[in-house]
């Protein structure tokens, strides 16, 4: 592998305490006299509040607050900021707008009181008509859902749009052929491990707020609660422990985290709130519900020319998108996929529905998802109407190596990558020929008659995400500036610490990180400590999500170091009684230039450095270092997929035989844990594409509220996954890194809907929405005839 010496794999130092059950996430925590808190959530997803009795439950034994709408109301906290500046109703005053929405707060002296007393809540409601489907919520005619905005009509949240409308216009009037297709991305769930919870605990003596919450973004919360509060902010202490995974649900502030601070503050005591699985998949974030209509522009060839996209955005019933300011639809940019065209242009609605809030950055890199989704899908169906191999289609139109750094037709800078290298590994690793010639043989055996057995499919994706949020010029949420600080000290005894300001959530931060400062300075990973998730510790940074994590504070790390390593370079030179200039680094050490005998490693150069030793004036002793990142552009990883999957015609089981997934995330720090990353990622994808759905009826009931109706994958739907690599270091990061968090996510989607598509072309099928569930996918072959005469592949 094409890493540099030092970095590969190593066990996670991490997993030492989490394979023995020591980890410590938030259900863990207790504190001396905590209560318990628990919700009041709407059976409604639209309905007025006519009245609440909450006297019954008040009079309950173990119970010692309940919090209303109306009391938030009075101490000016009903409402709270979005991430997308809209605002969010704590508990509902006015009226519900989603099923699960917050009605009211119980603080009792269990967690089972909390639960009773819930039941003894008088809340008397007047039903009103609900809409669930984003194209009917922008009818003139549809219930207006956000009425508590002056003057607000309709649903319509935004407009927004990207790329060169006349140019690309121009194109398709000029175009051979013209392929159309509606694709849905439906709605999904992270699904984490743990769900949302939070314990809050203020000292009124002191003025301190302490909150242990599972949020991937500690910062960013204790700035938030400040602006809902109105309490200082060095009055706040978020801590955030072991997450068990996050995924993107772990980003925003829920009403339940604000309802407990509420909850110390009325008690005196320590409040701590836990939803249950039903309540984190019915209200918390869920992503995705894109309905979009894609067109490609191309020549009878193949050579794809340009692409146009319209989108309808469900964002559910308050805007609650984790998205940088100037791009509320996020990263939707980069439709164009991978691929060298004229021109492209996209515009999106985002709409209001009675729905929990949506559009979390899940896994998707701020929508790249749905983008690498659309195009993919897109270049198949063209694919299909060519009648040529959906291979080397994608092989003629990928960008080339020398086009790099690309300018994209709208607007952003891919900043390096070899595509067809990757596609042509990933045909390699799958035996692509082999493939197609078993699939035509069997094709053969169908159209003569031999009718029997399962189809096989052969489904190829091409990706390129954009990771690592930032630069702060252009990215912000809430106004605050998506940078990362690193704070980096070594001790006389030559170990370090290094603090940061992402919070992990199953990536294993503590590692890698610690192997960039090994890589950097030549000390031990071993003897790195690495803390995180504690706002009293760590430096201001806007948190992990959009696979930002090595992008934006693996490079402070590198930054922060090579600081520390410009500063041992001082005092090495005090050591040794020679300028600074005059030395060479080798890891581990300075040495005097010529004279590779006369040096000191970084260890002795650490205790001299706290030592009486006389440095030049103006120098400082010690070897710490600070610094902000603020990255200038982002980065692009990429990758080719390939699925094969077999389908029963008779039941529309689907099978997934084989995963081939090629990943360039440039230089990689540690192959095991991008490896795992990627594992989880294809699995996940699996799930989004045959399984995963969180639907609603009519009257906005989900029908997703628990693990028996939300489907998540097991190890008995996926494959032994294949895995290759090719690497092309991002020029302008400082250690060559991309990030690979989400790419597995974002590509294997496309690629799983792709085979499965492949394997029903003999029945005339040239789409069909996710999830492709044994049903979708039945009733699919049933509403097409099947066809004898279709090229293959």
């Amino acid at each position: 592998m094409e890493t540099p010496m030092g970095y590969g794999s190593m066990r996670r130092k991490e997993d030492a305490r989490f394979i023995r059950g020591r980890g410590t996430y938030v259900d863990d925590v207790t504190l001396p006299g905590m209560l318990y808190g628990a919700v009041l959530r709407s059976p409604f997803a639209h309905a007025r509040i006519v009245s609440i009795d909450t006297k019954a439950a008040e009079a309950h034994p173990k119970v010692r607050a309940v919090i209303t709408g109306a009391i938030l109301d009075g101490l000016k906290l009903a409402w709270m900021p979005t991430l997308s500046y809209d605002t969010q109703a704590v508990l509902a005053t006015d009226k519900v707008r989603f099923q699960g929405q917050e009605v009211a707060f119980v603080v009792a002296e269990d967690r089972y009181a909390a639960r009773d007393a819930l039941e003894l809540i008088d809340v008397e409601y007047e039903p009103l008509p609900a809409v669930v489907d984003a194209r009917r919520a922008l009818d003139p005619d549809a219930p207006v859902i956000r009425d508590d905005k002056d003057g607000k009509t309709d649903n319509h949240i935004f407009d927004w749009s990207s790329g060169d409308k006349d140019a690309t216009d121009r194109v398709f009037s000029e175009a051979e052929v013209v392929v159309t297709q509606d694709v849905l991305y439906p709605r999904v769930h992270p699904a984490p491990l743990e769900t949302c919870g939070a314990i809050a605990d203020f000292d009124k003596v002191t003025g301190k707020l302490t909150i242990w919450c599972n949020t991937q973004a500690p910062h960013a919360h204790r700035t938030v609660y400040a602006m809902v509060a109105g309490l200082p902010e060095h009055k706040i202490r978020i801590i955030s422990p072991d997450i068990g995974g996050g995924f993107g649900n772990k980003v925003g502030i829920y009403p339940g985290y604000v309802c407990a601070v509420v909850g110390s503050i009325v008690t005196g005591r320590p409040v701590k709130w836990m939803e249950d699985r039903s309540e984190n998949l019915m209200s918390t974030s869920f992503a995705r519900d894109y309905h979009m209509r894609g067109e490609i522009a191309a020549t009878r060839d193949g050579k794809i020319r340009a692409v146009r996209v319209s989108v309808i955005a469900d964002h559910g019933a308050f805007n609650g998108t984790a998205q940088p300011t100037k791009f509320p639809a996020g990263f939707f940019h980069v439709f164009t996929g991978s691929y060298d065209l004229e021109a492209a242009h996209c515009a999106v609605t985002g709409v209001y529905t009675n729905k929990a809030p949506g559009g979390v950055a899940y896994a998707c890199s701020f929508r790249v998802t749905e983008a690498a989704y659309l195009i993919e899908r897109m270049v198949d169906v063209l694919a299909y109407e060519l009648g040529t191999d959906p291979a080397a289609l994608r092989m003629r139109n990928l960008l080339r190596p020398e086009q790099f750094p690309y300018p994209s037709p709208t607007g952003w800078e891919y900043d390096s990558g070899d595509y067809p290298r990757a596609l042509a590994l990933a045909m390699d690793i799958a035996g692509y020929d082999d493939l197609r010639a078993e699939q035509a043989a069997q094709r053969e055996r169908w159209a003569a008659g031999e009718v029997g057995g399962t189809l096989m499919g052969v489904g190829i994706s091409f990706f390129t995400e954009a990771v690592g949020a930032g630069p702060r010029k252009h990215m912000d949420i809430l106004g605050l500036g998506m940078a990362d600080g690193a704070e980096l000290r070594v001790h006389p005894t030559g170990k370090a610490v290094l603090r940061i300001s992402v919070q992990s959530q199953g990536q294993g931060h503590e590692t890698t990180y610690a192997q960039i400062v090994a890589e950097e300075l030549g000390i031990s990973p071993d003897d790195i400590e690495v803390v995180h998730g504690d706002t009293d510790q760590t430096p201001f940074g806007l948190g992990t999500y959009g696979s930002r994590s090595t992008p934006v504070s693996g490079a402070a790390t590198a930054v922060v170091a090579r600081k520390v390593r410009e500063r041992a370079r001082i005092v090495a030179g005090a050591m040794l009684e020679v300028s600074p200039e005059d030395l060479e680094w080798e890891k581990g050490r300075w040495f005097v230039r010529g004279d590779p005998d006369q040096g000191r490693t970084i260890t002795e150069i650490a205790l001299a450095a706290h030592s009486s030793l006389e440095l030049p004036e103006g120098v400082e002793g010690h070897l710490d270092a600070t610094t902000v990142y603020n990255p200038p552009n982002l980065t692009f990883p990429f990758g080719a997929y390939i699925c094969v999957v077999d389908v029963d015609p008779g039941t529309g089981r689907v099978k997934v035989r084989r995963f081939v997934a090629v990943d360039d995330c440039g230089v990689r720090i540690n192959p095991m844990i991008v490896e795992g990353q990627v594992h989880g990622g294809l699995a996940d994808g699996i799930g989004m594409a045959l399984m995963e759905l969180i639907a609603f009826d009519p009257d906005g009931n989900c029908l997703g509220a628990s693990f028996m109706d939300y489907l998540l994958p097991t190890s008995m739907e996926c494959p032994s996954w294949e895995l290759g690599a090719t690497v092309t270091p991002s020029p302008h990061h400082p250690i060559g890194a991309k990030g690979v968090g989400e790419s597995a996510t974002v590509g294997s989607p496309a690629a799983v809907v792709n085979a499965v598509l492949d394997a029903l072309k003999p029945f005339g099928v040239r789409h069909a929405d996710m999830p492709l569930t044994p049903a979708a996918v039945w009733r699919a072959i049933q509403g097409a005839p099947l066809r004898t005469d279709l090229a293959i592949g």
